[in-house]
């Protein structure tokens, strides 16, 4: 029923695996899995991060790699970080845009997508990207952490790779670090499969164990968590003392209509705006009940002024990320509107 993480560093001559960095049954196992769900070969890497540094890794010398101008730091800072050193050339695009953001790829290139961004949620249109960025030579990429694999699957949308930070919702508990790449085209799957031998991002057991574990609610949790998230978000959004929600399973967001016909739930990240950043950094600290933390995807609910971080510059000030979790959502509403203060008397 459980298959267990198999602590070797070491296997006997003429067996499956060689090496310890070739391989593990237990990687296999989770990798069975979340494989499964995306539809698609799958690999387990030590953290998102050393997802996404194999999947960049393959890029042709010099290659344009367009991403989202509001995706997660850490994939625009080492992208940043590439092109300093001459090997890639990253362009920021508005993901939404998609005529904008197709007229700057080339053959050869890659087109790296989130939807919902992080931490603005946009959402982009995966199909029509992947069709145009295809006609003009690119790989396309997207990283479906925020989504997950139940509620949205890119690779039957025309993307290439799937990327997951499986930190977040697939381990689900906050206790593990681990990332996976998911994809159709063997030769990319051979790629990575030799930048994670060659680079030693490889998954530990017991982390690959847990995620494994943890993946077993990923509907059950998902369930609780969008609808927490919609109720505190249509809260949110009705009260004077929040300037801005950004949800798109609200019908006001922008991206609602294509996250409706694109996805099968909305998520379970709500981000909002206060009056200012002070109002935001006095409801971070104000918070009992909810975590005032970064990351996200866990069980318990967590908040951030994301402004705090270096990168965030394009973030609107006050935004405060939350991610929602499976506590009782009164309790979670009666912890959010005591920190927001008064009720505003405008």
């Amino acid at each position: 029923m459980s298959v267990p993480p198999v602590l070797t560093s070491t296997y006997v001559k003429g067996g499956e695996v060689g090496y310890a960095r070739d391989g593990n049954p237990t990687w296999s196992a989770f990798e069975e899995a979340i494989g499964a769900l995306e539809g698609g070969r799958a690999l387990a890497f030590s953290s998102g991060m050393g997802a996404v540094s194999a999947v960049l890794g393959v890029v042709p010398l010099g290659a344009v790699v367009a991403a989202p101008m509001d995706a997660y730091t850490g994939t625009r800072f080492l992208m940043t970080d590439l092109e300093k050193k001459g090997r890639l050339r990253f362009a920021p695009v508005d993901v939404t845009d998609a005529g904008a953001t197709l007229s700057v790829l080339e053959d050869g290139g890659m087109l790296w997508i989130e939807s919902p961004t992080n931490p603005m949620l946009r959402i982009a249109d995966i199909e029509q990207l992947a069709q145009g960025a295809h006609e003009r030579g690119a790989t396309v990429v997207v990283d479906n952490t925020f989504a997950t694999p139940l509620l949205q699957n890119p690779l039957e949308l025309g993307a290439d790779v799937v990327v997951h930070s499986a930190t977040k919702y697939l381990s689900g508990h906050s206790d593990v670090l681990l990332g996976a790449v998911v994809t159709r085209d063997d030769g990319l799957y051979d790629e990575y499969y030799e930048a994670r031998v060659l680079g030693g991002a490889i998954p530990g057991p017991m982390e690959t164990f847990l995620a494994l574990r943890g993946m077993r609610t990923l509907g059950v949790r998902l369930e609780r968590q969008l609808a927490n998230a919609m109720e505190l978000a249509t809260r949110l959004d009705a009260d004077a003392r929040v300037t801005k929600v950004r949800y798109p399973g609200l019908g006001n967001d922008p991206g609602h209509e294509l996250a409706a016909r694109q996805m099968r739930g909305f998520g379970a990240i709500v981000s909002f705006e206060l009056t200012s950043v002070e109002a935001s950094d006095a409801l971070c600290e104000a918070i009992e009940l909810i975590a005032h933390t970064t990351s996200l995807g866990g069980v318990e609910t967590t908040l951030e002024r994301r402004g705090t971080w270096e990168g965030e510059e394009l973030t609107p000030g006050s935004l405060i990320r939350m991610s929602v979790g499976c506590e009782n959502v009164e309790d979670l509403w009666s912890d959010l509107s005591s920190a927001l203060g008064p009720p505003s008397t405008v």
